[in-house]
């Protein structure tokens, strides 16, 4: 698979988490399909941990958007967190 493919399927993978996620978030092309290339590989690695999938099998657009929203949901909390640590100051 080349990577300009797993950066289009990110870019959508990433798009369909940002929908379901509304609020706000990391922003723009880059960041999105990042987002959704880094989340089918924790869905992947969460998968193979739990059985669901073998090494060599790649992770569902199903599995890859939850892992997104897991990764937006991780990031918005650092984020909030260093926000008000900057507030503090």
């Amino acid at each position: 698979m080349s990577i300009l493919w797993i950066l289009f399927v990110g870019l959508i993978v990433g798009a369909i988490a940002r929908l379901l996620m509304p609020g706000r978030g990391p922003s723009g092309l880059l960041v999105t399909s990042l987002l959704g290339v880094l989340g089918a590989v924790v869905a992947h690695l969460i998968g193979v941990a739990g059985g669901w999938y073998a090494q060599h099998e790649p992770a569902g657009v199903f599995a890859s958007v939850l892992g997104a929203m897991l990764l937006l949901w991780l990031y918005r909390g650092w984020a909030r967190r260093r926000a008000a640590r900057e507030r503090e100051r």
